[in-house]
C-alpha cells in the first residue's frame, strides 16, 4: 500500500484557501479584483454580518462564457496567461486561478454571469457542483458567497468582531476605489450604505469620498515621469497629518500593494518637514512596464518585487520633494487646524504666580494626588510591584580611586559600604515609583532648591547643601501636569466647555467603524463624541482639563491612539492621555522664564509624588555634588604618595 498519495481536488482547495482566503475581506478583494479585471465600470458590493453571513459582488463587466463557467471554478484555471512569458508582463489584478475554487471550497456559491447573448447560473456547495441552468442574459457577473468556512469550523474561531471584521472589508475596498477612480463602486453592510464613489475618473474626488472632502484643501498633486516610471497621484501638506501609516496608499499598475521601501521614500519627501510619528495622508499611483515587476511572489499577490527600485524610491521622494517646495507651507489662520496656533505664553503658563510671595516657602511634605485614588497607569503599577525599593539619591556617588593600603582608611572609602546597603540604581534609568518616593522615610525626599539661573531657555540652574542641579524645565512641568491630569481624568466628572461651533470630524470607513467600537471608551475619560453622519461625528464639548486653543488636535490625537491600539484598558488609555496633555501643556525648550516663574515651579516640582523622572521616563534633574565639583577643580588632589614605595 503507497505511503504517499494524491490528495482529493477538493481537500487541495481547502488548503489553498487557508492561504488565499484568511478572511472575509479577503474574499471581498479575490472577487472585486476579478469585477475590475472583467473591464467593469460598476461594481456593487453587499455584506451581511461582516461577510460572514452573505457577500455579494455585482458587476456590469464583460461576463463569463457559458461553456467556461464551471471551468472557471477549477484550481489554476484562468483567462489572464497563456504561457510562462505572459507570467512575467501580467498586466492583470488575478491570474493564478485559485481565488474561485478556494472560496467556493469553503463556503456556498451562488454565480449569475452573461455576456449580453446568454447566461448561465451555477450553485457550487463546498467545492462540489450542485447545479449549473441557463440563466437571464443581463451582460455582467454577480456572485454571491454565503455560510463562509462553514465546513472548516477551525477558522472561525480567528475572527474578530463584526466591526473589526468589517473595518478590513471597508479598507480593502477604499485602496481598490483609490486605484480606479474610473469604477463606479458602492458597499453596502446590513443594508446601510458605507461608501459610494461617482466612477468619473476624479481621483481627487475619490480620496473626499474616503477621508473626508474637508481635507482636499489641504493635498497636492504630484506628478512626474522617467525613462522607466511615471507617478501620479495626490500628498497632504505636512500640517495634514495623522497618527497612522495606514493612510498612505500606493497602486503599482492599479494593484494596490505594500513595499516599505515606497513609503520610506514618500516619508523621506517629506524631509525634516513632518513630526515623528507622524504620517501624510498619500495616494500614489506607479505606472511601470510589468516586465519591471514580479507579483506571483504571494498568493495575495500584494507583495511584489520591483526592478530598478533604488531608481523609482529616488524618483519618488525628489517628486515629493520638489512639489512641497514650491507650496506656502504657512497655513492660514482660519482655515488651519488649531493645533498650529500659538500655544504658549508667559501669562498661559498656569503657574499662578501672584498666589506665591517672593520669599520660597518649605516645600510640602504631602503629596497633591490623593494616595487613595487607583493609580492610572494600571500595566506600569503590576511591573512596579515586583521592582525592588531601592535607594533613590544617587546623585552625589562620586568615583573613588584607591593607590595605597593606608587609603583606605579615608572618609569617603569608609562611608562607602554605607551608601552600598541598598541597592541603588543609576539615576534616569528606571523610573522611581511614586509609592517607593512616598514611603522611603529614611532619606530627605526632595532636596531644598534655590534657584540661580536660566540656561539657553531651557535648563534651571539650582542649588542645594550637597551640591547643584540643573533641571530641565520641560521635564519638570510635565511631571507636574501629568500628577494632575491623571487624578482630574481618572475622576471624570461633569465639568464640561461646551464649544461654540461644535467640531466635526471625518474618518474613513475602517476608521469610522473602530470609533464606534469604541465610543464607550472615549466616554469613561470624559470625552462624549457622537456619530454625525455616515463617516463623521460630532464633538460639542469637551472636559475642562483640555487646553483651550488646542481642542481639535487633543481630541483627534485621543481618537488616533484609540484606533492604532485596539486592544487596551480604559486605565491604560488614561495613562496616555494624561502623559500626551501633560507634554502639550508643559512649557517648551527655549522658553525665558523669569526669577518668580522658575521659583515657583521648583516649588511644585518638590511637592509632587514622583519629582525625578517624567512620564515618558527622562530624568527630570540631574546633580553635582560638592565633592564631584572639588573633584572636577582639582580642588581634591592625589597626594602623589604610595606606601608600597617607601
Amino acid at each position: 500500500m503507497h505511503k504517499i498519495h494524491e490528495l482529493s481536488t477538493i481537500l487541495a482547495d481547502q488548503i489553498a484557501a487557508g492561504e488565499v482566503v484568511e478572511r472575509p475581506a479577503s474574499v471581498v478583494k479575490e472577487l472585486v479584483e476579478n469585477s475590475i479585471d472583467a473591464q467593469s465600470t460598476q461594481i456593487d458590493i453587499n455584506i451581511e454580518d461582516a461577510g460572514l453571513k452573505k457577500v455579494e459582488i455585482i458587476d456590469d463587466g464583460i461576463g463569463i462564457n457559458h461553456d467556461d463557467v464551471e471551468i472557471a471554478f477549477k484550481r489554476h484555471a484562468t483567462s489572464k496567461i497563456n504561457n510562462q512569458r505572459d507570467l512575467f508582463k501580467v498586466q492583470s489584478l488575478g491570474f493564478r486561478g485559485e481565488a474561485l475554487p478556494s472560496i467556493a471550497s469553503v463556503s456556498d456559491v451562488h454565480l449569475k454571469t452573461s455576456t449580453g447573448d446568454e447566461g448561465t447560473q451555477i450553485h457550487i456547495k463546498g467545492g462540489e457542483i450542485k447545479e449549473i441552468k441557463p440563466a437571464e442574459a443581463r451582460r455582467g457577473t454577480s456572485i454571491c458567497v454565503e455560510d463562509l468556512f462553514f465546513n472548516t469550523p477551525a477558522r472561525l474561531k480567528y475572527m474578530k468582531t463584526i466591526k473589526t471584521e468589517l473595518a478590513k472589508i471597508s479598507d480593502i475596498v477604499d485602496r481598490l476605489a483609490i486605484g480606479h477612480p474610473d469604477i463606479a463602486f458602492s458597499l453596502v453592510h446590513n443594508q446601510r450604505e458605507i461608501l459610494r464613489t461617482s466612477g468619473r475618473d476624479q481621483l481627487q474626488q475619490v480620496i473626499g469620498d474616503i477621508y473626508g472632502a474637508k481635507n482636499l484643501k489641504r493635498i497636492i498633486k504630484i506628478e512626474n515621469a522617467d525613462n522607466d516610471f511615471k507617478i501620479s497621484g495626490f500628498v497632504s501638506l505636512p500640517e495634514l497629518t495623522r497618527a497612522s501609516r495606514n493612510y498612505v496608499t500606493i497602486t503599482l499598475n492599479g494593484r494596490y500593494v505594500k513595499n516599505y521601501a515606497l513609503f520610506k521614500a514618500i516619508t523621506d519627501g517629506y524631509g525634516s518637514k513632518l513630526m515623528v510619528g507622524r504620517y501624510p495622508i498619500a495616494v500614489l499611483n506607479l505606472e511601470l512596464d510589468p516586465v519591471l515587476t514580479d507579483v506571483n511572489v504571494h498568493p495575495t499577490k500584494q507583495t511584489v518585487r520591483i526592478s530598478k527600485e533604488d531608481q523609482l524610491c529616488n524618483l519618488v521622494a525628489k517628486t515629493i520633494y520638489d512639489t512641497i517646495y514650491q507650496e506656502n507651507l504657512i497655513p492660514e489662520v482660519m482655515t488651519r487646524d488649531r493645533a498650529v496656533q500659538p500655544r504658549y505664553t508667559t501669562e498661559q503658563l498656569q503657574m499662578q504666580i501672584n498666589q506665591y510671595s517672593k520669599t520660597r516657602e518649605e516645600p510640602k511634605s504631602e503629596p497633591l494626588v490623593n494616595d487613595y485614588i487607583e493609580p492610572v497607569l494600571q500595566p506600569q503599577a503590576e511591573e512596579e510591584e515586583e521592582t525592588p525599593k531601592e535607594d533613590i539619591k544617587t546623585s552625589d556617588i562620586a568615583a573613588i580611586y584607591i593607590s595605597n593600603k593606608a587609603q583606605l582608611n579615608d572618609e569617603d572609602v569608609q562611608s562607602f559600604a554605607h551608601r552600598y546597603e541598598q541597592p541603588v540604581t543609576p539615576f534616569g534609568e528606571t523610573e522611581v515609583t511614586d509609592d517607593e518616593v512616598s514611603n522611603n522615610d529614611d532619606q530627605p525626599r526632595f532636596p531644598k532648591l534655590l534657584y540661580i539661573g536660566q540656561l539657553h531657555g531651557t535648563y534651571l540652574i539650582a542649588e542645594s547643601d550637597d551640591g547643584m542641579y540643573i533641571v530641565d524645565q520641560h521635564a519638570a512641568q510635565e511631571r507636574i501636569n501629568y500628577e494632575r491630569l491623571r487624578t482630574e481624568i481618572g475622576e471624570v466628572s461633569n465639568d464640561q466647555q461646551s464649544l461654540l461651533v461644535p467640531l466635526v470630524l471625518d474618518y474613513p470607513n475602517r476608521d469610522a467603524l473602530i470609533i464606534q467600537e469604541k465610543l464607550g471608551m472615549l466616554q469613561e475619560v470624559g470625552l462624549n463624541v457622537e456619530p454625525f453622519g455616515k463617516n463623521s461625528f460630532v464633538v460639542k464639548q469637551h472636559p475642562t482639563w483640555i487646553e483651550e486653543g488646542n481642542e481639535e488636535e487633543t481630541i483627534r490625537e485621543m481618537i488616533d491612539w484609540v484606533i492604532n491600539h485596539k486592544n487596551i484598558s480604559v486605565a491604560s488609555f488614561r495613562a496616555q492621555t494624561a502623559i500626551m496633555m501633560s507634554c502639550k501643556q508643559a512649557i517648551k525648550a527655549n522658553h525665558h522664564l523669569d526669577r518668580k516663574q522658575a521659583v515657583h515651579l521648583l516649588d511644585e516640582l518638590a511637592t509632587v509624588n514622583n519629582p525625578f523622572n517624567c512620564p515618558h521616563g527622562r530624568p527630570v534633574l540631574v546633580s553635582f555634588s560638592n565633592t564631584d565639583m572639588e573633584k572636577m577643580f582639582k580642588r581634591i588632589q592625589d597626594p602623589h604618595t604610595n606606601d608600597n614605595f617607601m
